[in-house]
């Protein structure tokens, strides 16, 4: 880990393996890739890519988008959690991954390539979505590659992506550009309880 927020998530592995060793404590860990899907909370890459290109709005790229990640499709994820859950020893460990790696400026362009090919019309001005890309200030102790080795749940639970890149983002495209209402009002704070956020009752 190289950023306090990648060490934060090393060390809660560490934590867990060692209350199942020490104490016996029945745990099953599991490390995954960058998911995406719908519902996906609208701060995120995909999901900003997709609302600014519908919106017109400039689609930021951290640096030059040459960091590269591995990308698991949520349902995908879900299926596999299962699988572990049911069917994995206790004590065990298992890499989740979408066999789709991408550089982030790859992934933007699919992205604005599926949306050229879904939405019949664009903002004023553009004719292909990939011209609202613009490059942005890197953020500090941004990891160059993500990589993940999926191998031992393939070999032990028989578990693989259904999903390959392509049609996993199609999908997602498909549910924001239908479900654009849902997006405002969460980016408008609309999911959060009044109450809740001024202390009072749930």
């Amino acid at each position: 880990p190289s950023s306090p927020y990648s060490a934060s998530k090393a060390a809660s592995d560490h934590l867990v393996r060692a209350w199942s060793r020490t104490y016996g404590l029945p745990t099953l860990i599991t490390n995954c890739s960058n998911n995406y899907g719908p519902y996906q909370f609208p701060e995120k890459l995909i999901p900003v890519v997709i609302l600014n290109a519908l919106a017109g709005k400039p689609i930021p790229v951290y640096g030059r988008g040459d960091q590269v990640r591995d990308w698991l499709f949520v349902e995908d994820h879900a299926k596999a959690l299962l699988r572990i859950a049911v069917e994995a020893n206790i004590g065990g460990t298992y890499n989740i991954g979408g066999n789709s790696e991408s550089s982030n400026l790859e992934l933007v362009q699919l992205v604005c390539e599926i949306l050229d090919d879904l939405v019949d019309s664009h903002p004023i001005g553009v004719t292909k979505f990939e011209e609202l890309i613009v490059f942005v200030q890197d953020r500090p102790g941004h990891d160059v590659r993500y990589a993940i080795d999926p191998s031992k749940i393939k070999a032990d639970l028989n578990w693989s992506p259904e999903e390959s890149l392509e049609s996993g983002i199609r999908k997602t495209v498909v549910w924001y550009t239908a479900n654009g209402d849902w997006a405002q009002r969460v980016v408008q704070g609309a999911h959060l309880n009044h109450e809740s956020r001024a202390g009072g009752k749930k």
